[in-house]
């Protein structure tokens, strides 16, 4: 033990007889773990992000769409056909324990109008209060809608924070009357901020309400909302007029067995026809794991209540939108292996470099190595003396390497707003790393050294 403290200590008197060289051999190492701290770091605030934004859809969050549809030979793609209800919806809450919430949806592109203000927001969504849970999102101001706004077509609705600002800018949006298409809708909520999505898509840009009043009195009158938006009353009325919520579920000249509605009448209390169809219904397993079994359920509940036989096909899909988390962590991980790939190549050109230093040190001290050896020192001493000096130029390298590396991330984040995070285990196993290459690349100046023959080395000029 006191031969190897010695030992260290000569080490250390070498590496300091020459400072400057010392740090040229740094420099391989210092380069080559802060390649790998700022790499991982920067591909982990990727993966981060990437995650973060499929999990602002909902965590564990299932899409239910209607089947596919065709005509003449002409498939219209999966959505096309009406084959969901809301009855549906309520079924598979029921009847399939691994889900934790589910909600139908439809959706309506109209103009919305507050005062002077006249916005298209990106989403008009109808749903159920049970969306909210599906998406895990909140309402920060303000409340949600309720089922029973469900049940009688309320006019109310809740806004994202990008809709409420376009249209409020600095004024309390709550309680206010808004318009949308021809309709108008009292503000009951503002939602929290949610994000881009995935695509790039401003999920705040949203307005959701109950979907009986977006299917029954915004949809029915979406030919007049042109009109509306251009401000003629004279062109909404006429365009009013037309609306029929009932979709013309009775033959043509059938004899009317109850008096007609007046506009007014069909737009605030429109029939329900029997088929009540949604777009499509949103749910969310209760864990991670449970999705598999969810959609094992999902399918079977529907597949009875659509009456299919075994020989039919789904006239419904579910998507799993960790499928999407699947292929971008595929994507991340592509990426993060290419960049470890580079700074491998760093960290081995940085241990040639320390080999070849190590191997001009042995020849530059060959009389010094052959004076040692001939007042006793054995040739493990001075094995052990080089690697010493090999391995401790690596871990002050890799040191360095580790703060320029976190530095290198924070500059990133900080001037490119590029995202990222501390990876720990990136940070120990380049200090395993640099005391490796120190091993591996100053063993053979070391055993070099400890080969050469007293007689010889104190000879050499």
């Amino acid at each position: 033990m006191i031969a190897l403290v010695k030992t260290s200590q000569t080490a250390l008197k070498a590496l300091r007889r020459n400072v400057t060289r010392s740090a040229l051999t740094c420099v391989g190492i210092i380069i080559g773990i802060a390649a790998v701290i700022a790499m991982m770091e920067i591909g982990n605030g990727i993966a981060a992000l990437n995650e973060k934004a499929v999990g602002s859809l909902g965590a564990n969050v299932l899409m239910i769409q209607s089947g596919n549809s065709s005509s003449g030979g002409i498939s219209y793609g999966a959505g096309s056909s009406v084959s969901l209800t809301a009855e549906d919806c309520d079924a598979i809450v029921r009847d399939a324990p691994a889900l934790r919430a589910a909600a139908p949806t439809v959706q309506s592109r109209q103009q919305v109008i507050y005062g002077g203000k006249n916005v298209p927001p990106t989403q008009i969504i109808g749903s159920t209060p049970a969306y909210f849970d599906v998406r895990e999102w909140t309402v920060e101001h303000g409340s949600a809608f309720t089922e029973q706004d469900v049940n009688n077509m309320s006019k109310v609705c809740v806004l994202g924070q990008t809709t409420a600002r376009n249209l409020f800018e600095t004024e309390d949006p709550l309680g206010k009357e808004i318009r949308v298409g021809s309709v108008s809708m009292r503000v009951v909520g503002v939602l929290a901020k949610k994000g881009a999505s995935t695509f790039g898509q401003d999920q705040d840009d949203t307005i959701i309400a109950p979907f009986t009043t977006i299917k029954y009195r915004v949809s029915t009158g979406s030919s007049s909302s042109g009109s509306s938006a251009s401000g003629s009353s004279a062109g909404s009325a006429a365009a009013q007029a037309s609306v029929n919520s009932l979709d013309n579920p009775y033959p043509t000249g059938a004899p009317k067995l109850y008096p007609e509605q007046s506009d007014a009448e069909v737009q605030n209390n429109p029939r329900f026809v029997r088929f009540q169809n949604v777009n499509n219904i949103m749910a969310a397993a209760a864990s991670r794991e449970e999705i598999p079994q969810a959609i094992k359920q999902i399918t079977e509940v529907l597949r009875e209540r659509h009456r299919l036989r075994p020989d039919e096909p789904d006239d419904f899909s579910v998507r799993d939108m960790t499928e999407m988390l699947s292929a971008i962590g595929k994507s991340t991980e592509l990426v993060a292996t290419l960049l470890l790939i580079v700074a491998a190549i760093s960290l081995a050109v940085g241990g040639v470099g320390i080999m070849n230093i190590m191997l001009v040190s042995v020849t530059e001290r060959t009389r010094e190595i052959g004076l040692r050896m001939a007042v006793g020192a054995r040739a493990r001493d001075i094995l052990a003396q080089f690697l010493i000096e090999s391995i401790v130029l690596c871990l002050l390298g890799g040191l360095i390497g580790i703060l320029l590396g976190r530095g290198t991330s924070l500059l990133v984040r900080a001037t490119l707003s590029w995202p990222t995070a501390v990876s720990y285990p990136a940070i120990f196993g380049s200090v395993a790393v640099a005391a490796t290459v120190g091993i591996v690349f100053g063993f053979y100046p070391a055993w070099k050294a400890s080969r050469l023959d007293p007689i010889e080395a104190l000879r050499y000029e």
